[in-house]
């Protein structure tokens, strides 16, 4: 029955499937690595080979139809499972390709790129590739192996697993002299890098991350400031497609995360140097 049935052309499935995820052509060519001329012409070959619509266009801006959502979404699931079992057929392959993995750029550069060392050393044969950037939605198609990431958890259809929780605490430069005057307080909108240096740097007192502020305190150049420790409601998680979280090279890389924070959460103990 299967060799007799007229299929879609597949690149313009997947040229649909990306522009409806994303609700827009140029970041649906983006990903593809196409113009957004040949993603247009794509879904449009597949509107007129289906015979309906596939989204509503106003000028550039596209919406897509409550049926194409739902091919779409089925679209998806399918593409996943083509890629699960492709990689189940080439496990040489997988058990030597490296481990891509993203993060924060403010969470690696102050907790997790100062250990990799370790996990290096304990795991030579493993390729790791970090990308400090924000996590793409889709760690499949980007071709992400995992992800850590600092929210509420919620990533359906992928594999979630809590690492640590987070608190932040009101901190400045350990050179500020008490005086008539509080420091001033600094936006946390730029949590990490930018708001980290203008502390340090003695423009005022932040609410910093306890991953951030703890080695600068533990070095002397940041104290803490009077007040109560908050608890934040985001947690750092480590997240995976399904057919990549049990790769080798990921569980690995999942053991070695615990130990990791394991021994960072007996160092610090409860208490921090400089705490008033």
């Amino acid at each position: 029955m299967s060799a007799s049935r007229r299929l879609p052309n597949f690149s313009a499935l997947r040229a649909f499937e990306a522009a409806a995820r994303h609700e827009n052509f140029s970041r649906a060519a983006e990903e593809l690595r196409l113009t957004h001329g040949a993603i247009s012409h794509q879904v449009r070959a597949l509107e007129e080979d289906l015979g309906r619509p596939l989204f509503v266009r106003h000028g550039r801006q596209v919406k897509i139809t409550h049926e194409a959502q739902q091919f779409a979404q089925f679209l998806g699931k399918t593409f996943d499972a083509i890629g699960t079992a492709a990689d189940a057929l080439r496990p040489a392959a997988a058990a030597t390709a490296p481990l891509i993995l993203a993060a924060p750029a403010w969470f690696a550069a102050r907790w997790l790129t100062p250990r990799l060392g370790g996990f290096i050393e304990l795991h030579p044969g493993i390729d790791l590739v970090l990308h400090t950037r924000t996590p793409p939605a889709d760690l499949a198609r980007a071709g992400v192996d995992a992800a850590i990431v600092f929210d509420l958890g919620r990533h359906p259809g992928m594999v979630v697993e809590r690492l640590m929780d987070e608190k932040c605490y009101l901190v400045v430069s350990a050179h500020y002299s008490s005086g008539a005057h509080d420091p001033v307080l600094l936006s946390s909108e730029l949590q990490g890098g930018e708001l980290l240096r203008a502390v340090l740097a003695g423009a005022g007192e932040a609410l910093l991350h306890h991953v951030v502020a703890a080695p600068e305190i533990a070095a002397g150049r940041l104290v803490r400031r009077p007040g109560a420790e908050q608890a934040c409601a985001e947690a750092y998680y480590l997240v995976s497609p399904p057919g990549m979280a049990e790769r080798p090279q990921v569980a690995a890389l999942r053991r070695w995360l615990h130990d990791e924070i394991a021994a960072f959460q007996r160092q610090q103990s409860g208490t921090y140097p400089g705490r008033e």
